[in-house]
């Protein structure tokens, strides 16, 4: 269920109140201003009891963390937490429409979000899910604090991207291998890459304190498949393995009912294992 949380969310409004792109008045709205005075619209699926675990989903570029809805109610059937924002440009959150300054201002506005989050709820695991260009926020997160998450998952996550219908992205997968780039336009996106609505599907660990599962399409345009694979080899736990589904496109949680039937089973499965492990302080 989706709800909004107290306190911090909730940031005292002066004269005319901050209204979203879409003119909604964030004082109505689950909410959080990040460390450049933006707001960002939150959003909230919280299980009926205590919940096991945290998750917080990265949506990718020209979207919005509305779009995971389904997936983050398959993830409070697991009794988990999960939560997420739209990032700056993006959805109803502040900031010039997929226009990046500074790549690691979304890393930086997740990292936010996950401290608020885990000081209400201290002690609980917390993992990752992001897919596309919220797969490399991901991946960037975690690096930026190794060891504090306990796992990610990743959907098509931008680690190389494709040269013939991806131009733009091709910065993105650069920080993602360390490169920084200033002032980015993320550009247009070509819907007819994204869905056709097999996938690939690797669980990989490049950190061994942190266990990580990645989705991809071998039919993807947007993001080389490649990346998994280089993802793969440079895996040094022994946690990982590699699924192919041939044919599917970008978007595999949005995918043809087979196939995200598939790879929802996949992330159900996979977080239920490492949830458990989490809890105990074991190895799945």
């Amino acid at each position: 269920m989706e709800t909004g949380p107290e306190g911090p969310f909730r940031m005292p409004e002066e004269g005319s109140p901050r209204r979203t792109p879409q003119r909604v008045p964030y004082q109505d709205l689950p909410h959080l201003v990040n460390a450049d005075g933006q707001y960002l619209f939150c959003r909230y699926w919280k299980p009926s009891g205590t919940p096991r675990a945290l998750v917080f989903v990265s949506h990718g570029a020209g979207e919005h963390c509305g779009r995971y809805d389904e997936l983050a109610r398959m993830l409070v059937g697991l009794e988990l937490l999960v939560f997420a924002h739209d990032h700056v440009g993006h959805g109803q959150s502040e900031g010039e429409r997929m226009v990046v300054s500074d790549f690691q201002v979304f890393i930086r506005d997740v990292l936010q979000h996950v401290d608020v989050v885990q000081k209400d709820h201290p002690g609980l695991p917390i993992f990752l899910l992001g897919h596309s260009m919220g797969g490399a926020v991901t991946i960037l997160t975690a690096a930026e604090r190794p060891g504090h998450f306990s796992g990610m998952v990743l959907i098509s996550p931008l680690v190389l991207a494709n040269p013939e219908s991806a131009t733009t992205f091709k910065v993105l997968a650069a920080k993602v291998l360390n490169l920084v780039l200033p002032n980015v336009s993320l550009g247009r996106i070509d819907s007819s890459t994204l869905s056709r609505n097999k996938t690939e599907v690797d669980i990989y660990n490049a950190d061994p304190l942190i266990c990580r599962a990645g989705l991809k399409g071998s039919a993807d345009r947007l993001c080389d498949s490649r990346g998994a694979y280089l993802l793969m080899e440079s895996a040094k736990s022994q946690d990982k393995t590699l699924k192919i589904y041939e044919g599917a496109y970008h978007v595999l949680h949005r995918e043809l009912p087979e196939v995200t039937s598939s790879v929802f089973r996949e992330i159900n499965t996979w977080v239920s294992q490492r949830t458990a492990a989490a809890g105990t302080g074991s190895p799945p």
